[in-house]
């Protein structure tokens, strides 16, 4: 059944909605939200019925911004400092679900990229990571993929904010005739995402 609640941080109070497996989870999932969305985004809600699906315990969060109704995002660094005070009290409430993954849509996977090594994240999904604004490709956040962590960017072919290219540790899937929004076909998206956290050994093959 899931469960919503909000949890206090410096910025005020950020929402979760949690929805857990049937069986004990594999790992943890906290997923974050765009720019001007929220955490009820198609892509986000099919990230979420497969992993549950899968054996992950799921949690979105609302940045406070959002929970006070207001459209215009934070500052980075004010975004940051929610997300991490999130994500020292989710785990202290699934401590016995060690392995975390981060991610997000768009602003939601950059807060994810910016924080991963700071919340103690193993990988981060990154769903529709705007490598830079819309016609500004000399603008690029191409740096806050380089976490050093297994990270799986899902991207449209579409996308006026660019896709980025793979590295190292950076999976991109680049989703075709979907734009920012990755609408066109959730569960694929989704199934992208399944497929990448079986891999890893996070999920339910």
């Amino acid at each position: 059944m899931p469960a919503s609640n909000e949890i206090d941080t410096p910025r005020g109070p950020a929402r979760i909605d949690t929805d857990l497996p049937v069986r004990p989870a594999t790992a943890l999932l906290v997923l974050g939200h765009g720019a001007g969305g929220s955490v009820d985004a198609p892509d986000l809600l099919a990230v979420r019925d497969a992993s549950v699906a899968a054996g992950l315990a799921v949690v979105r969060v609302t940045q406070p911004y959002r929970v006070a109704g207001r459209r215009a995002p934070a500052p980075a660094g004010h975004l940051d400092e929610a997300w991490t005070a999130v994500l020292a009290e989710l785990r202290d409430r699934h401590a016995d679900v060690p392995t975390v993954v981060v991610g997000g849509r768009s602003s939601g996977a950059r807060v994810a990229c910016r924080t991963a090594r700071a919340v103690g994240a193993v990988g981060v999904v990154a769903l529709a990571f705007p490598l830079h604004p819309p016609g500004r490709p000399e603008r690029s956040r191409a740096a806050e993929l380089g976490t050093g962590l297994p990270t799986l960017v899902v991207n449209g072919d579409r996308d006026p904010f660019g896709t980025p290219e793979p590295g190292p540790a950076v999976q991109v899937v680049s989703r075709p005739g979907e734009t920012h929004d990755l609408r066109r076909d959730p569960a694929g998206t989704a199934a992208a995402v399944r497929d990448w956290l079986s891999a890893r050994g996070w999920a339910a093959s």
